[in-house]
């Protein structure tokens, strides 16, 4: 299992939301590119990085930070926020993105991510971000009437390389990871799961690792509290 710390950009700053709240925003570092090396120095192996500014301006706005990241590390680097189009999807790819998340383009274009996928093998993930059970999307401040379930099953077969299931209630509160629901959506579908909010200890990384279907699990605040042990944590992740 991998796990991701993840880098959430806004206004050039790493922060943690609370619930998605863009004014409910906590800086931990005014530099990304340093502690994007801190992560994979702690010996990290991918990296997650959202641009928040953009998920909500639908086009990217952290851009200097992201490229700062870049030439700051080694290890592969997925992406989500404000990336609507493939001329964008090039632009990031060509600067050596690993991965591009696609969340709110899943809901409204589903058509144009399964030309990605076929455009960009294993290089698109789908963002899935649940609030109450249903899909949200413009940076979360939009709620559909997709089920997350009915949403990931549309990408069956088109070459996406993981879905990453986000429980919005939870995240950045630090409330404990929904394990069950991310390991429940792993099990209606074929392609690899990623968990994604709450996680507050340890034992989440462990009840993640425990449910034996999930892909990986991605950690902000947890880390940045320094509550849980980033290096105790690769160890849960690589089941050692």
């Amino acid at each position: 299992m991998t796990l991701y710390p993840a880098i959430d950009l806004k206004d050039g700053n790493c922060v943690r939301l609370f619930k998605g709240d863009m004014n409910e925003a906590t800086v931990f570092s005014d530099n990304p590119a340093a502690q994007a090396k801190a992560f994979t120095d702690a010996g990290c192996k991918w990296l997650h990085i959202v641009d928040l500014n953009g998920a909500f301006a639908g086009e990217p706005v952290n851009a200097a930070a992201v490229e700062g990241i870049l030439a700051n590390v080694d290890v592969p680097v997925q992406l989500g926020g404000g990336i609507r189009d493939i001329a964008t999807m090039e632009r990031w790819l060509d600067k050596g993105l690993s991965r591009l998340i696609l969340g709110t383009l899943a809901v409204k274009n589903p058509v144009l991510v399964k030309e990605a996928c076929a455009l960009f093998p294993g290089k698109i993930a789908v963002g899935i971000d649940a609030l109450g059970g249903k899909v949200a999307v413009e940076g979360w401040a939009e709620a559909s009437t997709l089920g997350v379930v009915e949403l990931a099953q549309k990408f069956e077969d088109a070459g996406v390389a993981a879905i990453i299931h986000t429980d919005i209630d939870r995240d950045g509160t630090l409330a404990g990871v929904n394990a069950d629901a991310s390991s429940e959506l792993a099990s209606a579908i074929s392609i690899p799961v990623i968990a994604s909010g709450g996680v507050k200890d340890l034992s989440d990384i462990q009840r993640v690792a425990d449910t034996g279907n999930l892909e990986g699990v991605i950690t902000g605040r947890a880390i940045y509290d320094g509550g849980m042990d980033l290096q105790a944590a690769l160890k849960i992740a690589a089941g050692a």
